[in-house]
């Protein structure tokens, strides 16, 4: 394996759940962050080397800049699971995607450093075993895929996925000042739901799938609906109900909680999202929780490793 071998990847940022999709449904954006990984040497079997991770922009007065670093986590498991050895990488991490916003920021680095690393080391495996350890470090699949994959991407429960191609609007994106974890958005969601949540949620599902395949954009409103998570959710969001109500007067098709949150994200007509987006910033604002507006597309390309 050659030294000082070095590789760019951009890794998109993804919205998960689109409202009744939960833990199923995935949308690659445009929104991207860009990382170099350079190969400096193996290390001998069964050692982790150490790293060293410069950072830049999202997280970087925060984030580790060791071996502890989510993209190294990511190259190390791969580089295990191949060779039996980890590698000593030097990474230079641009960061565009914001932490804990609901904008699929873990999953970008995890699938950064896959790629990466899978792009250093020939390509070795297939996309469905990439998906899998992604998956795996991830913890779900609904943001892993789209950002491996692009596009629109739905998850089935066999570590599998469906990819469709992005379909053309705008998204529309509010984001409150305010960190939510995953972790702490799952713990206000209840056991158990009813069969008429279920139900709805199906059906739900089924329309907002079929609306984004075939462009009946007068139907998303409804196809967006949620009774799995976003009632829970959105109470502890200040500002979040009003900002999407609001992103819905300015013209959107739909809106939805971006993954857990605390973003709120609306489909809009092309040329429409940053408008929207406004709307819903100033929304929030309006409920005492400064957001920044963002104006995003849907990105057809995933992750993409290139040697520089």
């Amino acid at each position: 394996m050659t030294s000082g071998r070095r590789v760019l990847v951009q890794a998109p940022a993804t919205v998960a759940n689109l409202g009744p999709g939960f833990d199923t449904l995935g949308l690659a954006l445009d929104l991207a962050n860009e990382v170099e990984l350079v190969l400096l040497e193996e290390g001998p079997a069964m050692e982790v080397p150490p790293a060293h991770v410069i950072l830049t922009g999202e997280g970087e007065e925060e984030l580790p800049r060791d071996g502890t670093n989510r993209v190294v986590q990511a190259a190390n498991r791969l580089w295990q699971r191949v060779r039996g050895r980890s590698p000593r990488l030097q990474v230079r991490c641009t960061n565009r995607i914001p932490l804990q916003s609901g904008l699929g920021s873990s999953a970008a680095a995890a699938v950064a450093g896959l790629v990466g690393a899978h792009r250093l080391l020939g390509e070795p495996l297939n996309p469905e075993e990439l998906l899998h350890l992604a998956w795996e470090l991830e913890g779900h699949g609904d943001n892993a895929a789209p950002a491996l994959a692009g596009g629109l991407t739905v998850v089935l429960p066999q570590r599998q996925m469906v990819r469709l191609d992005p379909p053309d609007l705008d998204v529309a994106v509010a984001l409150p000042h305010q960190r939510w974890s995953t972790q702490a958005s799952r713990g206000v969601l209840p056991q158990e739901v009813s069969r008429a949540d279920a139900v709805f949620n199906l059906a739900s599902l089924a329309g907002l799938v079929a609306c984004l395949a075939s462009g009946q954009w007068a139907h998303l409103r409804a196809a967006m609906a949620d009774r799995l998570h976003q009632p829970y959710r959105l109470p502890r969001i200040p500002g979040a109900q009003e900002a999407m109500a609001a992103g819905l007067e300015a013209g959107a098709w739909g809106t939805a909680l971006a993954g857990a949150g605390p973003a709120v994200v609306a489909l809009t007509p092309p040329g429409a999202g940053e408008a929207v987006a406004q709307a819903m910033a100033q929304a929030f604002a309006a409920a005492g929780q400064p957001a920044q507006a963002l104006a995003c597309r849907p990105a057809a390309q995933g992750a993409l490793g290139r040697e520089g």
